[in-house]
């Protein structure tokens, strides 16, 4: 099907390792096409205007790790062939191609990670990039999944490799995005041709000086004051970087407890809010996108933007969801 296509292509992918590692495995199979890719405008759920004009003079356009608003969709599809590959929530877009497992009632846990479902639909055998997704997501808790454990340790063990280097990777792939820069982000599902193996990624001199900044920050704000109301982790912090979503993980796995974080200071005049729950999160998100703002996630994680004055009384209705029994 990817094969046969013809003219100029753009591949529109999510900023983090599952979205490097999709597009990068795309990019590979379509070397020989004229194709480019990007990723929204970081830390936004939704392409805006100038990038919809950008995108539309695109013979065809595959939108990799990312549940984009349907209007978006649909936008494009006026001019392109559209096809979509992501595990995120949200509905059918008849209009084009649309391969999400997880929409149409499979098992999340047989499709963890977008650049697994590239791979699957590529037909390639296991590698380095279709699990790099996988650890991405769901880092040491991949380890509760039976099938995707089993599949890690054998890759593992045949590459001499540990899975914690696993992790480091997606760490050092997804600095770029956390400290802001997206044409960095855009560069590295080609940079990652020149890398021969996981050890070569491992020793990237920059990555690493970006973890060792960010990881002081990300502690920063681990160490800073907390509330726990009614058993729920409820976290404000003001950063400029993209840590948000790594903030919400660890504060959650850690506690074992619903948790909510807001970062005041990434967008000037809006604010990001990230919840992981033990609840299904299903109906929030659609309330979220009801009420206009932009947002997305899976059953146990809520990821939103919305307008400052605003925050307030949808940490109310979050509030009150995840208190009722």
């Amino acid at each position: 099907m990817l094969d046969e296509l013809q003219g100029k292509g753009l591949i529109i992918h999510h900023w983090d390792a599952d979205g490097i590692s999709s597009a990068h495995l795309l990019l590979y199979r379509l070397f020989n096409k004229k194709i480019v890719n990007k990723t929204p405008k970081l830390g936004n759920y939704l392409l805006t205007e100038k990038e919809l004009n950008e995108y539309s003079k695109y013979d065809y356009v595959i939108v990799v790790d990312m549940s984009l608003p349907e209007a978006d969709v649909l936008r494009l599809a006026e001019n392109a062939k559209v096809f979509i590959f992501d595990h995120h929530l949200g509905n059918v877009i008849k209009e084009v191609y649309h391969n999400n497992p997880i929409i149409k009632g499979e098992n999340p846990d047989i499709y963890p990670s977008a650049s697994w479902i590239v791979n699957d639909f590529l037909g390639n055998n296991v590698n380095l990039f279709s699990l790099i997704g996988v650890v991405g997501d769901h880092e040491q808790r991949i380890k509760n999944n039976k099938t995707f454990n089993n599949i890690i340790n054998k890759f593992c063990q045949k590459n001499n490799l540990q899975f914690d280097d696993l992790l480091k990777i997606v760490y050092l792939l997804d600095t770029n995005y956390k400290l802001g820069d997206k044409k960095a982000v855009e560069k590295v599902p080609r940079l990652l041709f020149e890398y021969k193996s996981a050890d070569s990624i491992l020793k990237n001199i920059q990555w690493n000086q970006n973890l060792r900044k960010l990881n002081k920050e990300i502690t920063k704000h681990l160490e800073s004051p907390t509330d726990e109301i009614d058993g729920i982790i409820v976290k404000k912090i003001n950063t400029t970087y993209n840590i948000i979503s790594t903030i919400t993980r660890k504060v959650a796995w850690d506690s074992g407890k619903n948790t909510m974080v807001i970062n005041t200071g990434f967008f000037d005049d809006k604010d990001q809010l990230y919840v992981r729950s033990t609840k299904n999160l299903e109906s929030m998100i659609e309330r979220g996108k009801t009420l206009g703002f932009k947002c997305g996630g899976k059953k146990e994680v809520l990821g939103i933007i919305l307008p400052k004055d605003k925050t307030d009384s949808f940490i109310d209705e979050i509030m009150e969801f995840l208190s009722k029994n």
